[in-house]
């Protein structure tokens, strides 16, 4: 029995951690960690959870937390997952990480676009982008895994088959992208309020939004020359799902759809939570919301010499939670799709 830790699991992505770990019989989670709801059953927190998960939750005491589980998922704050996975490493724990911390290959990228100091430098090199379609090999080994963000997952396994396949220029990447609520986290920032978020669509983070930076660097590290992007993020009246609509240059005219469209599922052929969708058909984000897929669609526009991707995925799944127990699966020698092949909540 995988004994596993949760530091952070009030929060929308840790409560989705339970929900997808609570009922397995191969992980028993032994601690969940929240600071804001210590000595509270994680179940009042969420009753949902009543009779399922009725664990209380603890304070962060390292000590104390490194008794009880081996492997732990943080979902904390940037900035605070440095100063607590250097503990958790020294006491030969293996971690997943959900801030930006690590994400990072350069830290004066991070400190830049984070505005924050990084107080634990030396395990960058350390630790593996949590990208298993891309970095499986390295997360089976890894110490310390860096869950990537939404925005990044959703945008890199779009692009991803064609830029490696040299179908599309690395320069003049447009991305838009769409994410519902959730993907603020669980707080009561005005600007998230009902009232604000319902019936309402907008663009924000403009120009300099910090999942950019991390775009561009797994993008420039598949083509092996330096990628810039234009990235523009929105956040639309929904709880949960995100949508990426990417335009691409094509480097010859004579691709067409149909060949493109067979690299992509050559190139994800052997990805279980990868689906390439025949080409007239595009994902919407109902038939990810509550799942580990991500779907992508294309189209190209030929008067533009232009690939058009679009990729969908939940922001609170393969963007986060699940994708992070995709790596915990790899990690501790579990099949991999182990306790997440199911289906979109798509009503």
């Amino acid at each position: 029995m995988l004994k596993v830790g949760i530091i952070g699991a009030t929060g929308y992505v840790g409560a989705e951690i339970v929900r997808l770990l609570t009922l397995r019989d191969d992980v028993e989670i032994t601690t969940v960690v929240s600071n804001s709801f210590v000595g509270q059953p994680f179940s009042e927190v969420y009753p949902a959870y009543r009779g399922i998960f009725d664990k209380v939750c603890d304070k962060l005491d390292i000590d104390l937390i490194c008794q009880k589980a081996d492997f732990f998922i943080t979902a904390l704050p940037h900035g605070v997952s440095t100063t607590i996975i250097p503990e958790l490493l020294k006491k030969g724990k293996r971690v997943i990480d959900h801030s930006g911390d690590f994400r990072f290959r350069d830290v004066s990228v991070y400190e830049e676009w984070y505005n924050v100091k990084h107080s634990a430098p030396q395990l960058i090199n350390d630790a593996v982008y949590g990208l298993p379609e891309i970095y499986r090999d390295k997360i089976k080994k890894a110490s310390l895994v860096a869950d990537p963000g939404c925005y990044p997952t959703c945008s890199i396994l779009g692009i991803a088959p064609a830029l490696k396949n040299k179908l599309v220029s690395s320069e003049g990447i447009v991305i838009n992208s769409v994410s519902g609520v959730s993907g603020s986290g669980r707080k009561s920032d005005l600007a998230y309020a009902f009232c604000e978020t319902d019936e309402n669509f907008k663009a924000y983070g403009l120009p300099r939004h910090r999942h950019t930076p991390e775009i561009e660097q797994e993008l420039s590290l598949l083509c092996g020359e330096d990628v810039i992007v234009s990235f523009t993020p929105h956040l639309a009246p929904m709880k949960r799902g995100m949508i990426s609509t990417i335009n691409l240059n094509l480097l010859s005219e004579k691709y067409a759809a149909e060949f493109i469209h067979s690299i992509y599922e050559d190139y994800y052929k052997d990805e279980p939570f990868i689906r390439v969708l025949p080409l007239g058909r595009l994902p919407e984000t109902k038939y990810v919301t509550g799942t580990n897929y991500l779907d992508i669609g294309l189209a190209v526009d030929k008067r533009l010499n232009k690939l058009i991707v679009v990729s969908a995925l939940d922001n609170l799944g393969k963007g986060a939670a699940s994708q992070a127990i995709q790596s915990l699966n790899i990690m501790a020698g579990f099949e991999e799709t182990k306790g997440l092949l199911s289906p979109g909540q798509f009503i």
